[in-house]
């Protein structure tokens, strides 16, 4: 085995292993109880709170930077996902793929106590799957065009 087939294998076994560390990541976040879950985001409500001395509304400033945050939540799975299976993903699909993982969460946190749904976290986390996959989609076509084109070479990239 050659240094060139072992980049790509190696590039994809750590693709593999950050995709994992995020879900992980993500699991926690989203499917603690409240209590335990506001110690993970406490950080939502201290930039609410810069938001609210700049003479920003705290609700809506609270309301604006959970919807941001949820976009910025999901952008890694639309992109680690294109990353990991480049010729499976396209945005129609990514779009479908992110709203049945929102809706999965949304429902499945209605069982866990504390827990609140909402169509806007919904929302806010297909768009940022989009968009992930979107980037990830760019960078795959300028490193084609310029080229570099092993992320889409050899046994480690045929959508294993």
């Amino acid at each position: 085995m050659t240094t060139r087939d072992l980049t790509p294998r190696l590039r994809r076994r750590g693709l593999q292993a950050a995709f994992g560390v995020y879900l992980v990541t993500l699991a926690l976040v989203v499917f603690l109880p409240s209590k335990e879950a506001s110690a993970v985001t406490g950080f939502l409500g201290i930039i609410a709170g810069w938001l609210a001395t700049l003479g920003m509304p705290f609700k809506e400033a609270a309301a604006g930077v959970e919807f941001v945050s949820n976009i910025v939540m999901f952008v890694p799975f639309g992109g680690l996902a294109t990353f990991l299976w480049p010729s499976r993903w396209n945005l129609w699909r990514m779009l479908l793929l992110g709203a049945s993982t929102s809706t999965f969460i949304e429902l499945t946190q209605l069982l866990i106590p504390g827990r609140v749904t909402a169509l806007s976290d919904l929302i806010a986390n297909t768009a940022g799957a989009v968009i992930g996959a979107a980037g990830a989609a760019w960078m795959l076509r300028r490193r084609v065009r310029h080229g570099s084109a092993d992320v889409l070479r050899g046994p480690a990239y045929r959508g294993a």
